[in-house]
């Protein structure tokens, strides 16, 4: 990764092209994040109820992104999952706020990034 990539990755400043998506309306703020086509598939036939997160609106942040660190292993997948049917079964504005001020210090102080 380049010196420019790693910068932008560790501020995330890479995600702000999904604003254009909540603005277009395909996917709110706050939400479980989407997953890339090929893992939803593979990530639905070995953990069970993994679709459920898929019943609300994907979003550019969610309460998986600001409580568990990142991870690309089915087990991290899992954990995560935990996180958004949390999120979807307790959602509330507040929450939503909450998730928006733990978001804005995971980008200050560049936590949770690789």
């Amino acid at each position: 990764m380049t010196r420019l990539g790693k910068f932008l990755r560790k501020t995330r400043i890479d995600e702000i092209p999904q604003l254009f998506n909540v603005l277009k309306g395909d996917m709110s703020f706050v939400g479980p994040r989407p997953e890339r086509m090929e893992f939803v598939s593979q990530l639905n036939e070995k953990i069970p109820y993994y679709s459920k997160r898929h019943y609300m609106k994907p979003g550019v942040t969610g309460w998986a992104q600001v409580r568990y660190p990142y991870g690309a292993s089915e087990e991290d997948a899992l954990e995560k999952l935990r996180y958004d049917l949390y999120y979807i079964k307790n959602y509330t504005l507040l929450l939503d706020f909450l998730i928006v001020l733990e978001t804005v210090k995971v980008v200050l102080f560049a936590r949770g990034s690789r």
